[in-house]
């Protein structure tokens, strides 16, 4: 039996979300902060006679559509290798929450077969053939908290991963991407630079610096979406918002208590929820199977 790799495919939440302006080719010029949370699918791949990828959620495509899938045909193309793998893919990050689930998978089956083929390719290449994936992959190559700007590729690597607790709910709801976009008003760019609001700003401030545009379209679609946001500041968050295109929402907390109580509030009520400690940093070895 063929060796077996093992890796951690993490969450991202979006701190700020500016939509700068629509560009003529119908994609959005962005500015946006992308930080980690502790929320991972598992990924065990091996070699096979045929490329299959069998997953928990029954709703995540597996066939050609999916990221991994295209992942391993652009790396095929990119650096000449071949073959077929099974992939098994324990599904933890729910789809269309804004938390970037499927570019995270790409990306991290890139670093797999990185060390599967034993090519030692360097991150910042990989997350150039991920770029043509999905704007979100380069920065799940990485794994570092940076400014995406651009269409989100162009990547500024600053540490601003916030060292307080943060509670992530999904309420359920699948939030299209395209549809999202296409709901948002641009609003230019930050007044402030948006390394400088992550970086000098404490994040009780946030709440009058930072902005998502995609946040008033969704809303307005999904009531919930806007409720939990309330309930958090409600809770005493210092900073809430919608991640990316929602429809998740993070409340960030100061106090661990405070924290805890929110998180199982949302387990309560039957969301899906996750609470994240301070100053995380997302594992991104690849690993083999004992």
């Amino acid at each position: 039996m063929s060796d077996i790799f093992v890796a951690r495919s993490y969450a991202k939440i979006n701190l700020g979300l500016f939509i700068r302006e629509r560009l003529p080719n119908g994609y959005h010029d962005i500015e946006t902060g992308f930080a980690f949370i502790d929320m991972s699918d598992r990924l065990e791949v091996r070699r096979a006679e045929q490329t299959r990828i069998r997953c928990n959620d029954p709703g995540v495509p597996t066939g050609k559509d999916n990221l991994i899938v295209k992942a391993i045909t652009a790396f095929h193309q990119r650096y000449g290798t071949s073959g077929y793998f099974d992939i098994s893919l324990q599904k933890t990050i729910p789809a269309g929450a804004g938390l970037g689930g499927g570019s995270s998978n790409a990306a991290v089956m890139l670093r797999l077969l990185s060390r599967i083929y034993e090519l030692d390719i360097p991150l910042n290449e990989l997350a150039e053939l991920g770029a043509a994936l999905g704007a979100d992959v380069p920065v799940f190559v990485r794994a570092q908290t940076a400014i995406g700007t651009g269409t989100g590729t162009a990547l500024s690597f600053v540490d601003f991963q916030p060292d307080f607790h943060i509670v992530t709910v999904w309420p359920g709801i699948h939030s299209n991407t395209a549809e999202a976009y296409g709901l948002c008003e641009p609003g230019g760019p930050p007044e402030i630079p948006l390394s400088e609001i992550l970086t000098e700003y404490e994040p009780d401030e946030w709440n009058y610096l930072l902005r998502n545009d995609l946040e008033p379209g969704v809303i307005s679609r999904y009531h919930h979406v806007g409720n939990i946001k309330d309930q958090f500041y409600d809770m005493g968050a210092l900073y809430a918002a919608m991640s990316g295109s929602g429809s998740a929402v993070f409340g960030i907390f100061e106090q661990e208590l405070t924290a805890t109580d929110s998180y199982k509030y949302f387990l309560q009520l039957q969301y899906r929820a996750n609470l994240t400690p301070p100053g995380f940093r997302p594992k991104h070895g690849v690993y083999l199977k004992a």
